[in-house]
């Protein structure tokens, strides 16, 4: 049972904090690490693949620092979001490089399998210059498993992937995860880590916000506090009609949209009640539409959640 272990990590440079006392544990299974862009996302893979160092706290692979622990890079995959490929190689050449670099006992045997479990034999030959972003997606996929892993970090994995590679690719990755691998992928997009994700975990401007399964991620976001802007044949009767429902907590006139803000508490309740009310007060509405519905918006809730 390999687990990773993250304790009070930040990582700064000189004034900018990128992470920021995260402490999370990422165990058998796939988890999704959850955040808008800018996050920390990347920096807080770097440190458990053992590529960057903590400035303060610790990362532990089964109770050891991955830091300058060259043991831990033979049960640790990485693919990593930016392609630092060589463009003059074949995928086949590639990946055997990294093979033989694993010191594998039969490198080549190693480079046909991972190439076969990514379905990228036919393109083997060709070289990386003339792939697609999804193919060097793949490419990179088959580097990080050719010593066969135990944990396997992924930096937005789906980037650039058709469809069909996006189902493949999840398809392999719940494969891994019910063999019992430690598998973890970033995303800042709430579908994909849904699909996919028994376990997630949230970052937001470099601090960990949330943690839990999906329903519970999911019920945090719509539970919390949701501004609308509401336009009407009548704003001021709507106005008066909704303030008194205990779904909101507060309206205001923007006057440059010439349109209501309504801060809604009861999110259910809002969206039931609100054509009841404009209704009864014979009053029509023209536009109804959240205005803070952006992952950024979403995520710092969590935060101060």
């Amino acid at each position: 049972m390999t687990t990773l272990h993250i304790a009070a990590a930040s990582r700064w440079y000189g004034n900018v904090v990128a992470v920021n006392d995260v402490s999370m544990d990422i165990g058998p299974g796939v988890t999704g690490l959850l955040g808008p862009n800018g996050a920390g996302k990347s920096t807080l893979i770097h440190m458990m693949s053992g590529f960057l160092a903590p400035s303060s706290g610790t990362v532990t692979l089964d109770d050891r620092p991955i830091w300058r622990n060259a043991e831990a890079y033979r049960q640790i995959g990485l693919v990593p979001e930016r392609e630092g490929m060589y463009d003059y190689l074949s995928g086949q050449e590639f990946v055997l490089a990294n093979a033989e670099l694993h010191g594998l006992p039969d490198p080549g045997a190693a480079a046909r399998a991972a190439l076969a479990t990514v379905e990228m034999e036919d393109a083997a030959d060709r070289r990386i210059s003339t792939y697609s972003k999804g193919m060097r997606q793949r490419v990179k996929m088959a580097s990080a498993l050719v010593h066969e892993p135990s944990v396997l970090l992924l930096d937005e994995p789906f980037n650039g992937m058709d469809p069909r590679q996006r189902m493949h690719l999840m398809d392999l990755l719940r494969r891994m995860g019910d063999d019992g691998r430690t598998v973890l992928f970033s995303s800042h997009i709430l579908e994909e880590v849904e699909q996919l994700a028994t376990h997630i975990e949230v970052i937001v401007a470099g601090r960990h916000a949330a943690s839990g399964d999906y329903r519970r991620i999911r019920r945090l976001m719509t539970d919390r506090p949701h501004r609308y802007l509401v336009r009407s044949s009548d704003d001021r009767t709507l106005a008066a009609a909704l303030i008194a429902d205990p779904s909101t907590s507060g309206i205001e006139f923007d006057a440059g949209e010439e349109a209501l803000i309504v801060q809604a508490v009861d999110f259910g309740r809002f969206t039931t009640r609100l054509p009841v009310l404009a209704r009864d007060a014979g009053v029509r509405l023209l536009t109804v539409s959240p205005s803070d519905e952006s992952l950024e918006s979403v995520f710092s809730y969590l935060v101060s959640a």
